[in-house]
């Protein structure tokens, strides 16, 4: 019996229908496993699904939705929220994977739901310790902080936090089958600090929990000035890099991936992936939104998926 995928379409009004479709037209999703969609039917139906693509938990379709431009509305975060609310629930309860098309966190504020996104929710509902992450063939990243203002860093980036993310990303680099993983810290400030004079975090904080873990028994080095590490990373000098923030991490993983790049947050009680886009609302509708992350989310969820008797 081939493994259960949960996929939750997405915003409406976005491009997620349409790369969902189109991932599941591919012959190698289409084997690797058997995949189950939620989300607003019309928007599907019009991108292209059918049922012998997938089955099918449809949401109620809304009929402002039906004619409305793309773009962020309170409906649509209405109807993705739900969608990612039941297929969180359902991966709970089976242990199988879940893949996420893209939310837009305007209309999720617009429909005043209580959360930034998708991973403040998993956290909540799945797991406190949810960590970002990101993986492209041999490249691999992890994030200290997520969708916070840089100048809300040098509070957030404290040793407790560093060393909980950096042990939750050996873990899921050991769930990867890498035994003992290299794992680098990129710096906070330019230049690592240059000793204090772009920044004392370095000396204050990430030595200091780099020694922390490395009597754990993790193997973590660093802090090194992010610019240059990437390149090393990309050369196979280490398995993975913790980021500090946001771009810090993505920034670098775009230009140095060669592989489509899957989105995953790890430390969940179940595996959840996605593409590494968003809505795209500018080319909505058109016909025109590449799916391999999309396919790549879902193919590296079914490796890791179960196949539960319920179905």
């Amino acid at each position: 019996m081939k493994p259960v995928v949960f996929i939750t379409a997405g915003d409406p009004l976005g491009v997620g229908p349409e790369v969902t479709v189109k991932a599941l037209k591919s012959p190698l999703v289409q084997h690797a496993c058997s995949p189950i969609v939620i989300g607003e039917p019309c928007s599907l139906f019009r991108a292209g699904f059918s049922e012998r693509l997938a089955r099918l938990v449809s949401m109620d379709t809304c009929e402002c939705l039906q004619d409305a431009p793309h773009g962020p509305t309170e409906a649509g975060g209405l109807s993705s929220f739900k969608a990612v609310e039941l297929g969180c629930k359902l991966a709970l309860k089976t242990g199988c994977s879940l893949v996420t098309a893209p939310i837009s966190k305007q209309s999720w504020a617009l429909g005043k739901i209580p959360y930034i996104g998708h991973t403040e929710l998993l956290r909540e509902r799945a797991g406190k310790e949810g960590l970002m992450m990101f993986v492209s063939g041999r490249i691999r990243c992890a994030l200290v902080s997520e969708h916070f203002a840089i100048s809300d860093l040098p509070d957030l980036i404290t040793r407790t936090r560093v060393c909980q993310a950096c042990r939750h990303f050996s873990k899921a680099l050991n769930r990867l089958g890498i035994k003992r993983p290299r794992i680098a810290l990129c710096a906070l400030n330019p230049h690592a600090g240059d000793n204090g004079k772009f920044g004392v975090e370095e000396k204050l904080v990430l030595e200091p929990a780099v020694r922390l873990l490395r009597r754990q028994g993790i193997n973590a080095n660093g802090p090194f000035p992010a610019d240059s590490l990437w390149s090393s990373h990309a050369q196979g000098q280490y398995d993975g890099l913790l980021c500090m923030y946001h771009d810090q991490a993505l920034l670098g993983l775009k230009l140095a991936a060669r592989d489509p790049i899957v989105h995953i947050t790890a430390g969940l009680k179940f595996l959840r992936t996605s593409p590494t886009h968003g809505t795209a609302f500018d080319i909505a509708g058109k016909h025109k939104a590449n799916a391999q992350s999309m396919m790549a989310a879902i193919l590296f969820a079914a490796k890791r998926s179960k196949a539960p008797d319920i179905f």
